[in-house]
Parts: structure tokens; sequence; C-alpha cells
């Protein structure tokens, strides 16, 4: 396997032709900060060029599977136009890179996943969820656009106006309701989701590469072609977002500032 460029922000486990990747800043529940984004938008090229890699697991360390946007990060944007783009150029670059990536990935929820922690889940090949898990996209609640994915990704999987109530109220999905509502394949009691994380991708590896792989392409093309031009539009919305008075007050007051 390659080295870890991504580390420690990411960590990359081989399990046979599996490699399982860990968001790591366990002590923010994997908020995600610079070197985390950064990191997800390129570890998915790297696996690409593992050729002993099959699938990948997707999870975090600790309690959380990631808790979205880490807040010191939007302060900081909200004063730097030119890092703010430079950020949502990258998240577009995060959730391109992802879709195209050609191997399977499982999805590990094993804790909260908010924001793009939620983008990340359901945007996986297969999802599961641990019992005490949740997914949530409280992007409106916190003054932002749903322009990392929410918007563009949600509609695709689920009603019109059920994507909407969600987004607008940044509802709290758990296990059981993410699974009715198409966002996960199943749900694991906490102690048993690696593992059986781990079994899932390794029953995609031990299948015909060529075929799996070009199946996911082809159901993918129903997101790109779809998602699109609504990420375009989401994501340059996101960027007006930083600067109303509405995020800067609820971050302000995440920050106790």
């Amino acid at each position: 396997m390659p080295d870890n460029p991504f580390a420690p922000a990411l960590l990359i486990d081989a399990v046979g032709p599996v490699r399982v990747v860990t968001i790591n800043r366990p002590e923010v529940l994997n908020a995600v900060d610079p070197d985390v984004h950064r990191g997800l938008a390129n570890v998915w090229a790297h696996l690409a060029a593992d050729r002993d890699a099959r699938a990948v697991v997707l999870t975090g360390a600790g309690r959380a599977f990631s808790a979205g946007g880490d807040m010191v990060l939007f302060k900081r944007v909200q004063e730097d136009p030119n890092e703010r783009a430079a950020l949502l150029e990258e998240a577009r670059r995060v959730f391109n890179e992802f879709l195209d990536f050609p191997l399977p990935v499982v999805a590990a929820v094993n804790g909260p996943a908010v924001g793009l922690g939620c983008t990340l889940a359901v945007l996986s090949d297969l999802v599961y969820v641990a019992e005490s898990a949740y997914l949530a996209d409280p992007h409106v609640g916190v003054g932002l656009t749903a322009g990392d994915g929410g918007a563009a990704f949600w509609p695709l999987t689920m009603s019109i106006v059920k994507a909407k109530e969600l987004l607008f109220f940044g509802t709290r999905l758990s296990a059981t309701d993410a699974v009715a509502m198409g966002l996960a394949n199943g749900v694991v009691p906490d102690a048993e989701l690696r593992d059986h994380a781990v079994g899932i991708a390794e029953r995609l590896a031990a299948l015909a590469p060529q075929a799996l792989q070009s199946t996911k392409r082809a159901v993918n093309l129903h997101i790109r072609r779809s998602a699109t031009a609504v990420l375009d539009y989401a994501l340059a919305a996101e960027h007006v977002s930083f600067d109303t008075p509405e995020h800067r007050a609820a971050v302000d007051k995440f920050l106790g500032a």
C-alpha cells in the first residue's frame, strides 16, 4: 500500500484488499478543518492508484463519524474571501472526486454524521449506521446554504418536500429513520459496525472489478447529471451566506465570542 500523505488528519489502514479510511480528529468529533478537507479532496486519487486496493471503508475516529465544518475555520473564512473561495472550490472537488472514485466505498457511520460528514456518508456506495448514530444537515440553521451536497443530492433519494423539510430544519435522522428514508442500507449494533462494514467491503472486493466499477460509474452518472448544475449554484450561494449576519451570529455563539 502506498504511504499515507494525509496523516494524521486521515488514517489509512489495510485489511487485505480493503482500505479503511478514518477521519481522525476525535477530540472535536472529527470536525472538518483545512487538513481534513484537503485530505478528503485528494485521498480518492491516492487510493485509486493503490493497485492492491479493491474496496474502501470510510469511518470516523472515536464517538463521531464527522460533526461537519469546524467553526474556527468558518470564522476565518468569514473574514477572508480568498480563503473562502478556495475552500468552496475544494468542496466541489471533495464532492466530484468522491463521486468519481472507481472503487466501492462502504460508510461505517459510527456516530453523528453532520453537514459535510452527512454528505460523505450518504454519497458512499453502501451505508451502514450504528444504532446510536444519527445524520443531519444543519447548514440552514447556522445561516448557510446547504451547498456542499445536501441540496444537490438529497432530492435524488427521497421526495422533494421531504428533502426540503430535512434541510430547512436540520432534522436529526436516527439510524432507523435514515434507512427508512433511503439514506442508508442498514442499522448495526455499535460494537459490530466496523467489522460489519469491513465484511461488506470484503464481499465487494471479491466481485469482478470491471463489472463492479463500471456498474458503480453507470449509477453515479445519474447523480453527476442531476447534481452538478445544482452544486454550482449552491456553492456560489454558500459563498454569499458567510457574509450574512445570521451566520456570523451563529459562529460567534458557538465560539462563545
